[in-house]
């Protein structure tokens, strides 16, 4: 595994994502959605593992679950587990912090 810097920071990550509101990232060619929700960060592949829609186009429902904005299917960010039972799980990534950034493990 590679830690890939996204920010200088934890503070520009939190300046950055707004809460509950998922962002799209290209790491390497990978499309991965990145969510701050509550005190913690999450990043999740971005395809949708019922029919490939963009994740990052969705939401973030009150009990942190990822909801796709075409059928709204729904997956846990921490566990990228389907709340679902009819697809499977998403890929998730590690998320570490330090002083030297705010780093995805790819």
């Amino acid at each position: 595994m590679e830690w890939v810097k996204i920010f200088s920071s934890l503070a520009e990550a939190r300046e950055k994502l707004l809460s509950g509101k998922p962002r799209l990232l290209v790491v390497y060619g990978r499309r991965i959605t990145l969510v701050h929700y509550g005190d913690d960060f999450y990043a999740v592949q971005d395809a949708c593992t019922h029919n490939q829609e963009s994740l990052s186009k969705g939401h973030v429902n009150h009990v942190g679950e990822i909801i796709c904005p075409w059928h709204n299917y729904r997956f846990e960010l921490k566990t990228g587990r389907a709340m679902d039972s009819s697809c499977r799980a998403l890929a998730t990534y590690p998320i570490k912090t330090d002083e030297s950034g705010f780093f995805i493990g790819i």
